[in-house]
């Protein structure tokens, strides 16, 4: 009877976690505290109470972290925010930076 040979192999794998980014919101003197509120709850999800509270934010201290998200989602958020912004004819400005 011929003898089995079993090989084994390393198969773990090591993943690193993406890298994060904050979206900032900045204040400016022409977008409305409504329109801004607006984006907060349907861009970002928010809920109406915490998207005043970020808004109230950003006007006092001119700017505020909206959220923490990877690259491709953070990437996607500033897109809508920058299209709907340019569709209202709002200046507002919106960034971001990693983590």
């Amino acid at each position: 009877m011929a003898k089995k040979t079993v090989y084994k192999e390393d198969t773990t794998t090591d993943f690193k976690k993406p890298k994060l980014y904050r979206v900032i919101l900045l204040n400016d003197d022409y977008t409305t505290m409504d329109f801004v509120v607006e984006i907060l709850m349907s861009v970002f999800h928010k809920d109406p109470f915490e998207a005043t509270q970020i808004m109230l934010n950003v006007h006092q201290n001119g700017k505020g972290i909206v959220g923490v998200y990877t690259y491709d989602i953070a990437k996607t958020k500033v897109s809508q925010v920058e299209q709907l912004a340019k569709e209202r004819e709002f200046p507002l400005g919106i960034i971001m930076e990693p983590e």
